[in-house]
């Protein structure tokens, strides 16, 4: 699942610098607190340059740091889930990896907990993104299984993409520190519905 690559913004020298430099400062200060002079400040750049990067401002630009941000988090989660044989271990690994790396995410909890106004309606605009890219990963491994009757693998992909988002972001009452548990959840919850018991 390469939401990396989707979600990531243009790669250039200037255009990457810029998007470090407001990421340290959104990280030190706060989104709402972030001016285009602090980031060219940050970057060592003219605001000009910022400008040219960005022509739609400060708006463009935070949007870019949380597309960034949120690519290098799956990035890391791809590295930490590795190379899994089938949709089981993908869900397992993954729901346990997304869940510790968001837990560790020291500037992202922060920023939920203090500018939650500020943070999710930006997170908003990449999700769409993340589901289909993961809803395309996991078809790809559902169509190695067999299915229960009259599971559609499309259907099932994007059904299995939005919970597996939902558990990451809220477990409830499932302790995904435990992998005997997200075992429970993936076997007896997510995937009881969809793979065929006799595999």
């Amino acid at each position: 699942m390469s939401a990396a690559a989707a979600a990531s913004p243009a790669t250039g020298t200037t255009h990457r610098r810029i998007v470090d430099a407001a990421y340290a400062c959104m990280a030190r200060d706060g989104i709402a607190e972030v001016t285009l002079e602090d980031v060219a400040r940050q970057a060592g750049l003219a605001r000009a340059t910022i400008y040219r990067a960005f022509p739609g401002g400060r708006d463009e630009l935070v949007a870019a740091v949380v597309a960034a941000a949120v690519a290098e988090f799956f990035a890391g989660l791809q590295a930490d889930i590795g190379e899994v044989a089938d949709v089981t271990s993908l869900l397992e690994r993954g729901l346990v990896a997304a869940r510790r790396r968001l837990d560790e995410h020291a500037v992202l909890q922060r920023t939920l907990q203090a500018e939650a106004d500020q943070i999710v309606p930006q997170l908003a605009t990449v999700m769409p993104v993340i589901v289909e890219l993961l809803a395309a990963e996991l078809a790809s491994r559902l169509a190695r299984e067999r299915l229960r009757p009259g599971v559609e693998v499309g259907e099932a992909a994007d059904l299995l993409a939005r919970l597996a988002l939902s558990f990451i972001g809220t477990p409830g009452a499932w302790d995904m520190d435990d992998p005997a548990a997200v075992r429970r959840l993936v076997r007896g919850q997510l995937l009881a519905g969809v793979l065929d018991e006799g595999r």
